[in-house]
């Protein structure tokens, strides 16, 4: 049996399809984007990972499943060129227009390609309690029983702390990037905990690595939270403008939903109420506690930390 799994980015979302690979012992080919190859190159024996700009090598074969978790009219027409058996996720019509299968409605309802429009589609989304996995699981006949992301061995790096911060998401999302990472950062070192800002790095390896150096990262909905979750790493998420329900915690994470998550669910534009909206002591809170949870979990001596921050000004007028 061959399996063929396309998906391309972002990145975080390839971590995170990394789950179904444990379901599949027979041999699949992974189309992805070329900065994801590191991700997963050598993760295990019966993975072949290629980049989009070599798909052609995976047109050679027949499949018996392709699972395309892409929702673009490119991907649609590679699908279209390929033979398999079974399709499951985006492909074309008989009229060349970008649709996608019945088995896999519970993901792609709530995507832009969704049958019911796009304004439905994130009403759908908003409502949503699954989790990506579960979603996608279910769709094709699994049950998702909190499979762990595989990952490859992250670069040595040295930066090592208590904390690292993410503080920037990308420019697609700007409204993920909460404006009191920098005070947050002087509040907690005044604490005596080493917190670092994650550096852009060389690689992804080494992004991994700098992940798996801290105890506790704080950011957005982005790919560094994905690495955390697969570490093993605590996490405190703040939730902005996307699902906080989508994303499975392991156990390893504090999600912060905004008050305003509804009035600016998936939207992609910059709204000053939407970057304030979370307070400061709440996730100067949500640290303290995830770090306390990770000396309990860790058995290791516990070295003095207060279990809150002191009292601050809503995040509103700390400006």
């Amino acid at each position: 049996m061959n399996i063929l799994i396309i998906k391309l980015g972002a990145t975080g979302d390839v971590v995170r399809t990394t789950t179904l690979l444990e379901k599949f012992t027979c041999g699949i080919t992974w189309v992805t984007a070329a900065k994801n190859l590191p991700l997963l190159a050598g993760l295990q024996e019966n993975l072949h990972s290629l980049s989009w700009e070599e798909r052609h090598l995976a047109a050679n074969k027949s499949y018996d499943l392709v699972i395309n978790l892409e929702d673009t009219l490119e991907v649609g027409l590679f699908v279209q060129s390929l033979k398999f058996g079974r399709v499951f996720g985006a492909f074309l019509d008989t009229d060349n227009r970008l649709t996608y299968t019945d088995d896999s409605r519970e993901w792609f309802d709530l995507s832009l390609i969704s049958r019911f429009g796009k304004q439905a589609a994130d009403r759908l989304k908003l409502e949503n309690r699954r989790t990506y996995q579960d979603l996608v699981f279910a769709g094709l006949g699994f049950l998702f029983n909190g499979e762990a992301y595989r990952l490859p061995e992250p670069a040595w790096t040295n930066l090592v702390g208590d904390v690292a911060i993410a503080p920037e998401a990308g420019p697609v999302w700007p409204m993920k990037n909460w404006a009191y990472y920098d005070l947050l950062k002087e509040k907690l070192g005044a604490r005596g905990l080493v917190v670092n800002v994650l550096p852009r790095r060389e690689t992804l390896l080494e992004h991994l690595g700098d992940v798996r150096n801290h105890r506790c990262l704080v950011g957005g909905d982005s790919l560094p939270m994905h690495f955390a979750l697969g570490v093993g790493a605590r996490c405190v998420t703040l939730f902005t403008c996307t699902s906080p329900w989508e994303i499975h915690d392991y156990g390893l994470q504090q999600k912060i939903i905004s008050p305003l998550l509804a009035e600016f669910f998936y939207q992609r534009g910059m709204d000053r109420r939407a970057i304030t909206a979370i307070s400061m002591e709440n996730v100067c809170d949500a640290v303290m506690n995830q770090l306390e949870a990770s000396v309990a979990s860790s058995g290791i001596a516990k070295r003095p930390l207060e279990t809150h921050c002191q009292p601050g000004k809503p995040a509103r007028s700390v400006i």
